[in-house]
């Protein structure tokens, strides 16, 4: 999975998640939408066999590429939980 910067200008961020179809662009634009600081974020898929997520993203006042890294981050940390839980069950 990579992410590929189309613009980064004020408070507007668009990119590419390559790699991807649903799933984790999906559960991104969700956790994106949780923040106080997003006005709005949305992806789509430009074609229906792409593996290429565009995603738009607008923050209030805050830099929308900070907003992107927190975001991830939180992901990453609630994955990380989700592991250990499940490692339980073995």
């Amino acid at each position: 999975m990579e992410i590929e910067i189309l613009t980064n200008e004020g408070k507007k961020l668009e990119f590419y998640l390559n790699g991807e179809r649903h799933t984790i662009p999906n559960v991104l634009r969700e956790k994106l939408a949780e923040n106080e600081n997003v006005e709005f974020v949305a992806y789509r898929l430009e074609h229906p066999l792409d593996k290429k997520a565009r995603f738009i993203l607008t923050t209030n006042s805050s830099n929308p590429k900070k907003v992107l890294i927190e975001a991830i981050k939180e992901l990453q940390s609630e994955v990380s939980e989700l592991k250990k839980e499940f490692a339980k069950i073995k």
